[in-house]
């Protein structure tokens, strides 16, 4: 049975306007050569200015094509992003 990638972001260290702008840092970006993560504004912001750095995120959109290299986990210098790894469900 293939495992199942589950990544997240702790976006009270990365992005969000609380942590670090991760259009400055970019590191789990530069990290992942399958490019699994997505740099964008968040979802449903209402902000009159698109640079502001509260309206931005890094998002593990691509999961399924994570490798398991842990190089994007070993580049946040904020420790903001987690890897876990399990078996996938079966649907009955």
């Amino acid at each position: 049975m293939p495992r199942k990638t589950r990544i997240t972001v702790d976006y009270a260290l990365c992005g969000d306007g609380r942590g670090v702008d991760p259009r400055e840092c970019r590191r789990c970006l530069q990290a992942c050569a399958p490019a699994v993560f997505l740099l964008h504004e968040t979802l449903g912001a209402r902000q009159p200015d698109p640079l502001d750095p509260g309206i931005w995120r890094v998002t593990p959109l691509w999961q399924s094509l994570c490798t398991g290299c842990m190089r994007c986990v070993e580049a946040c210098p904020r420790n903001a992003v987690t890897v876990r790894f399990g078996s996938a469900r079966r649907s009955a």
